[in-house]
């Protein structure tokens, strides 16, 4: 599995933690610095933070892709919309949390959230309100 990091890095303890839920070994993390220029729009800047991971078309489409995303909700937003186009489906990200009490200030895996099951039940909901 490749991880997509466009956010801190990720201690060790973490990856192996990522690993754990995913039950699959991570291969490559591809650490994706991301700093947006709020004065300009999004849109370019988001196109080239994809491009910024180096994977090929074959690649989004066939590799097992997890992203941790940025912490910038709008960008977040546009990224997963971004990578959405390149792999064809939503990609599984990792949620952080805070860990409570910690200085300084420390973050840990929460879980990781399934972007492709949530639109395909949130379709089933939607299907199931319309049909009479």
């Amino acid at each position: 599995m490749i991880l997509l990091n466009f956010t801190h890095p990720i201690p060790d303890g973490q990856l192996r933690r990522i690993e754990a839920l995913t039950g699959q070994p991570i291969d490559r993390v591809v650490e994706v610095p991301t700093h947006l220029d709020p004065a300009r729009p999004f849109a370019d800047q988001i196109v080239a933070l994809a491009d910024a991971a180096g994977l090929t078309p074959r690649q989004w489409q066939s590799e097992g892709i997890l992203v941790v995303p940025p912490a910038l909700n709008f960008c977040a937003a546009a990224l997963l919309a971004e990578l959405h186009g390149r792999a064809g489906y939503f990609v599984p990200v990792v949620r952080t949390r805070p860990v409570a009490g910690s200085l300084p200030p420390r973050f840990e895996v929460a879980e990781i959230v399934d972007l492709q099951a949530l639109r395909e039940q949130a379709r089933a909901r939607r299907q199931a309100r319309t049909d009479p």
